[in-house]
């Protein structure tokens, strides 16, 4: 009897964790408004049973058949940033920080800060474990080492690349002019632009982190695990790459030692 009590207790502790860990990963997407939509329909068809509406009971028994259909296709961005998070939390043991040194950590926070000062809009994306091919595929490749010099120039109106985002990984600039998806959370800010949807986007679906500077303000913004932090100075920004590097290393030392 004991043993099937601890088994039941453990049953029901995993399925309350599964559903706590979709619950965060859909917390202020549409998918929200959608399951509201359809505990309702599924509320209506247990009443229309209880008060024997057949016509009602049949119409939404059919109806519930076709949007248990739709539901992978209504629900693709949301299954999709599930599983990469599930993969990302895997066993990827690329140690990303082996091809940076203080020069390239120096070179970009400088690079933000001049940006910052001209109110020049930039958009870096720096890859850590989770690999970003397929977003570098769809800009320029340059596959060239990090500078102060090359960021500021990419970002100049003047420059072709300057739209979209560049992505540095493996300690490289991989590629500029990059098309990033935008987030589709309800609870952004609408006064933040497309810059700021990309950066928070591409940190929904991989561990990267993206610096963007603002061309209205100049203010510099950090996103990371899908949070943005705003009104950053040089020394916070500092702080923050310091960190996020940090804990990195730490998830790895962790998985290569447990």
């Amino acid at each position: 009897m004991t043993w099937r009590v601890l088994t039941s207790l453990l049953d029901i502790f995993i399925i309350a964790f599964i559903i706590y860990y979709l619950l965060n990963i859909i917390s202020g997407t549409r998918a929200v408004q959608l399951i509201k939509g359809l505990i309702l329909i599924f509320a209506v068809a247990l009443l229309s049973q209880l008060l024997e509406l057949n016509t009602v009971n049949w119409f939404l028994d059919s109806f519930l058949t076709i949007i248990l259909v739709a539901l992978p296709i209504v629900f693709q961005p949301e299954l999709r940033r599930a599983l990469e998070q599930i993969g990302r939390g895997g066993f990827l043991k690329e140690q990303f920080w082996q091809n940076w040194g203080p020069k390239e950590i120096n070179d970009i926070i400088s690079a933000v800060t001049d940006l910052a000062k001209d109110k020049t809009g930039a958009l870096i994306v720096i890859s850590r474990r989770v690999g970003l091919k397929n977003y570098i595929e769809t800009g320029i490749e340059l596959n060239s080492k990090i500078s102060k010099q090359l960021i500021i120039s990419i970002f100049q109106h003047a420059s072709p690349l300057h739209d979209g985002a560049l992505i540095i990984e493996n300690g490289r600039i991989q590629a500029a002019s990059c098309f990033l998806n935008l987030s589709t959370r309800s609870d952004i800010n609408p006064r933040l632009g497309t810059r700021h949807r990309a950066a928070i986007g591409i940190t929904e679906e991989s561990d990267s982190i993206a610096l963007v500077v603002s061309e209205e303000s100049g203010v510099i913004s950090m996103a990371e695990d899908g949070k943005l932090s705003r009104n950053l100075d040089e020394g916070e920004l500092r702080e923050n790459l310091a960190a996020s590097f940090e804990k990195s290393k730490e998830k790895s030392f962790m998985r290569r030692h447990i």
